[in-house]
Formats: C-alpha cells, structure tokens, sequence
C-alpha cells in the first residue's frame, strides 16, 4: 500500500470535512478563506496521492481550485458514482463525516483522474476559445475580400464587418479574461504560461480549454495527446520516415505560431532551435521538434508550479 494517503472531502455551505485513508482520521474545518488556507496547507505537506470531492453546483470550486493551485492532485466527480459506489460498498448511512469516508474509499478504490474543473466550467472555457478561433478566421477571409474588392459600396460593409468583428473580438477576450480571473488554478496556471518567452495570451488560453491535462501527465502522454510526438508512417511513399499526426489538431497551430516566436526570443528553444539547423535539419522540421520541446517545458512547469527562470529552465 502506499504511503501517501488518499484523501476525501465533503463539501458543506458552512464546512469542510476531510477524511484520510488508510488510516481513517478525519476533521472539520470552516469553509472559507482561512479554512481552505488550513486545509491546503496540512495537505500540501502531506502530499496525498489523490483528493477527491463532489460537485456540488459550485460549492467546491474555492478548495479544489485552491489545492490544484498549489499543485495537489484533485479530482472533482459526479456525485451519482460516489452514491452507487457507497451502496456498492454497504455505505447506506449519509452523514456528513460518513460522507467525506466514503469519498476518501472512493478515491483509493477508483482512483479517478486527477481534474479539479468540472466538465461544464471546461466546456464553457473551451466554446470562448473556439468563438475567439472562428472571429479570427473570419476577420481574415473578409480582410481577403476587401483586398480584391473594386466597388466603393462593397469595400465600405466589408470595413464595417470587420470592424464589427473587431468589437466581437475584444469582447471575446474580455469574457475569456473574465474566466480566468475568476478561477484560481487558470489564472495561476495562466501566469506560469504567459512567464515563458514566447509564450502569449492565445496559447495560454488554448492549453488552458483544450488541455486541462497539462501538468498531469509526462511528456511522452502529453506529446501524444496533443499530437506532436514524432510517430513512424511505414507506408507507401512515407516508409522509413516519421511525422506528427493525430492528436487535438486545434492546439498544434497556435502551438507552431508560439514555436516561431521561441525561436526568436526564447534562450532556450533558440539555442534548440539553431542547433537543429546546424544538424542539417529542414525549418519546418526544426520548428516541429520546437513545438515538442516547448510544450513538454510548459508542461513540467506547470506540475511543479513553477515560473520561468534562465538559464534554469525546469527539465521536461
């Protein structure tokens, strides 16, 4: 059995009800900023395997957001498995005490993984993020219409969409800063992200919606989750090479885009990125490997809750 303990937490208006297993201690605390303090505190020493709490219609979102923030494994499940599972178990009694045991069991037993943000806040992240990528695209396609329209009128509302789109496109990013604000672990998370040269507010906010598994999984699991892992392709005209493929296809541009930038300013991946052309690698090649290289950095940094430094740099 492991030494860490797994550990479960009952969410009440006015408490927080800790349960620990193996070893079965429990206490309670007032949940608000000086308990959740407490809480994070003795658990961050502790270092649990896993923490594990209900959704609870928001209830939950202060603690779990604050001990992600301090890098603990969090998971926030469905209230409806932690019932089947108490009756699964002979758990039929509900107290509060009761209910932060069974949750700690569950956590040892099941072993969810670790994602502190329910679904729904996720969701709600990932649709600002893909309304800001569609105002975008369609800024451009109509920038490259004003450029090869000839009558007045029809340049005229094409300017007028444009700046219309603009306006949508700043209050995009407000209600995407909003967000972040809003929720402790983004905006720490945010913070660690934005500290990497080369590294801007798009990526910041695509990984945040469309990877919440940064900092949980290594590098090899992150790579190919994203898709930029170098796979073989024996087939046909590719045998004997290697490519990137798969994966969440809408990270890997603005992933490339913050690479480009990287290369320029960033020490680290410029160096990388220099060294790769000496080697008598192609650009875009040597710009791939540098998507890889960047995001198994941003990735380290934010499972050790770490900041930018040069020349340290946090090791992948």
């Amino acid at each position: 059995m492991s030494a860490q303990p797994f550990v479960g937490i009952d969410v009440c208006k006015a408490t927080l009800d800790i349960a620990l297993r193996p070893t079965d201690e429990i206490w309670t605390v007032h949940n608000d900023d000086r308990g959740i303090t407490q809480v994070t505190t003795y658990l961050r020493a502790m270092k649990p395997a896993l923490v594990v709490m209900e959704a609870t219609g928001g209830l939950e979102l202060p603690v779990a957001t604050a001990l992600a923030a301090a890098g603990l494994p969090v998971a926030v499940v469905n209230p409806r498995q932690v019932r089947d599972f108490a009756k699964a178990t002979g758990r039929l009694a509900k107290t509060d005490t009761l209910d932060a045991r069974v949750l700690a069991h569950f956590a040892q037993a099941v072993r969810p993984e670790p994602r502190p943000l329910p679904d729904e806040q996720l969701r709600q992240l990932s649709a600002f993020v893909t309304r800001r990528r569609q105002i975008v695209k369609m800024i451009t396609a109509e920038s490259n219409r004003l450029g090869s329209a000839r009558s007045k009128p029809i340049r005229d509302r094409i300017k007028a969409h444009i700046a219309w789109l603009e306006q949508d496109l700043r209050d995009a990013d407000d209600d995407l800063r909003g967000s972040i604000r809003q929720t402790p672990i983004w905006r720490d998370n945010d913070q660690i992200l934005r500290s990497v040269p080369g590294v801007g507010p798009v990526l910041s906010l695509t990984l945040l919606a469309e990877l919440p598994e940064l900092g949980y999984l290594g590098r090899k699991q992150i790579s190919a989750l994203v898709g930029v892992a170098p796979l073989n392709r024996d087939s046909g005209v590719f045998r004997g090479r290697r490519a990137i493929w798969g994966g969440r296809a809408q990270i890997r541009p603005v992933l490339y885009m913050a690479a480009l930038s990287a290369s320029r300013s960033n020490p680290v991946i410029r160096e990388f990125y220099q060294r790769l052309l000496a080697a008598g690698k192609v650009k875009k090649v040597a710009l791939t490997a540098c998507m890889h290289k960047l995001l198994i950095i941003l990735n380290a940094m934010t499972k050790n809750r770490t900041l930018w430094q040069y020349p340290y740099a946090p090791t992948p």
